[in-house]
């Protein structure tokens, strides 16, 4: 098994902090991680990504040519990110971030409307635990036990207050999640 993701959005929507969650549950579970954060103007909104591969084999650079799955949220990753997606691979986004949803028909394809929900929830911040949830429900390459430890790993101590609602995103995100045909 090897995962090799490319998640892709604004500054601010959680893009570093999904791609820590992910690389903290497949180190729980025993798996070869790498985790290369992009910084810069992102904070101040602009494109934000990180790429995350998950392998039971060693894994030998942390860059990525190509990808098995990508999570984009915004147009200006698609259109950056969408040829990055090997044939056979897994995209995801958000509808409220694509006005120009993605044509490729050599891949899988699914949507959540994950900023709606977020807002139906009121509490914005938990947009990429949605997405995460929908990410695991298609592509299950780590347990969700693990994604929940990461979280107490990763939030100051101060916010595990809000692991609770983190983990109903999650769950909300898997059920939110639905494959396009194209």
């Amino acid at each position: 098994m090897k995962e090799e993701i490319i998640i892709s959005g604004f500054g601010g929507q959680g893009v570093l902090s999904m791609g820590k969650l992910i690389a903290y549950a497949g180190i729980a579970d025993n798996k070869n991680v790498t985790w290369l954060p992009a910084y810069g103007a992102e904070q101040r909104g602009g494109t934000a990504n990180v790429t995350v591969i998950v392998s039971d084999q060693k894994i030998y650079s942390p860059i990525l040519n190509t990808c098995t799955t990508a999570i984009l949220l915004n147009q200006p990753s698609l259109e950056r990110f969408l040829p990055y997606i090997k044939p056979g691979g897994t995209l995801i986004y958000d509808t409220f971030g694509i006005q120009i949803p993605p044509k490729r028909d050599d891949i899988h394809i699914y949507e959540l409307n994950a900023m709606d929900t977020a807002a139906e929830m009121r509490n914005i911040k938990v947009f990429n635990m949605l997405i995460l949830g929908g990410l695991l429900r298609v592509r299950p390459f780590v347990k969700l036990e693990n994604i929940k430890e990461a979280l107490f790993k990763t939030l100051p101590k101060r916010h595990h207050d809000l692991i609770p609602i983190n983990l109903e995103a999650l769950k909300k995100g898997m059920e939110i999640v639905k494959e396009i045909n194209n």
